[in-house]
């Protein structure tokens, strides 16, 4: 699925707007590129992780309580196209696919900063992150607020 976003929100640094998504910049590092000149794919399961903390653990968000336990249970990187160093900053997409009982997903698409919202994204991605216990080393349950913060930006 391709969420559609104005260009006003492209240019902006961080639009927070549940209907069309959480969209944001990322700035690529040095030290992100391989020797093949482009961005490390490990690196980009970094940089996707750093879109999404501004979303989920700003301190007015009710998901900023997933600071004091989230894991990763799935993650799944498509690469479509090659994103450089100069592309910085890159132009990032989210929103919530699905929401479960202790566990929710996240989907991402990445474009080179200065693409057009309407290209197609060079990298698409999904996350699953569930709700964890750390002092019981357990998942636990959504919280009512979690769960409906999250449900706000959830699409298709």
């Amino acid at each position: 699925m391709t969420l559609k976003v104005s260009e006003e929100a492209v240019s902006s640094r961080a639009v927070i707007d549940p209907r069309a998504g959480f969209h944001t910049k990322v700035v690529v590092r040095w030290s992100d590129m391989d020797a093949f000149q482009h961005i490390n794919h490990a690196r980009m399961v970094t940089l996707l992780e750093e879109a999404r903390i501004p979303w989920l653990f700003e301190d007015a968000a009710p998901t900023v309580t997933l600071r004091d336990g989230a894991v990763i249970v799935d993650l799944h990187v498509r690469y479509r196209g090659q994103l450089r160093h100069e592309d910085s900053p890159l132009d990032v997409l989210m929103w919530v696919e699905q929401v479960r009982a202790v566990d929710f997903t996240i989907a991402y698409e990445v474009r080179p900063g200065g693409a057009s919202a309407a290209s197609a994204p060079a990298i698409v991605a999904s996350t699953q992150i569930a709700a964890f216990d750390i002092d019981t080393q357990r998942l636990r349950r959504l919280t009512a607020p979690e769960r409906e913060f999250l449900e706000r930006w959830k699409h298709g």
